[in-house]
């Protein structure tokens, strides 16, 4: 599910695999035109974890919130923070 280059990136960053998780659950999902899929958090999605998860969901995702994971064919090729916008086509 993941390569080795993600799993570095997840050690590297700081970001527990079950958020990764739940990112691939809840996220919102860009096409890139280089034939990936970007996967963040918006607004939508967060209204939706908060939901799943409760009252603690908010907290337990305060710092995550800003994640993205680049996926290919099933597999998560990286993960980090965003710190740019996201753009949609």
């Amino acid at each position: 599910m993941y390569t080795q280059h993600a799993e570095k990136r997840l050690q590297q960053r700081g970001i527990p695999p079950f958020i990764i998780d739940l990112l691939l659950d809840y996220g919102e999902c860009q096409h890139d035109k280089k034939g990936v899929e970007i996967l963040y958090f918006n607004t939508k999605s967060k209204k939706q974890l908060h939901v799943y998860l409760g009252p603690i969901g908010k907290k337990l995702l305060s710092g995550y919130s800003d994640i993205y994971a680049v996926v290919s064919k099933g597999q998560v090729i990286t993960c980090g923070h965003r710190y740019k916008h996201i753009r949609r086509h």
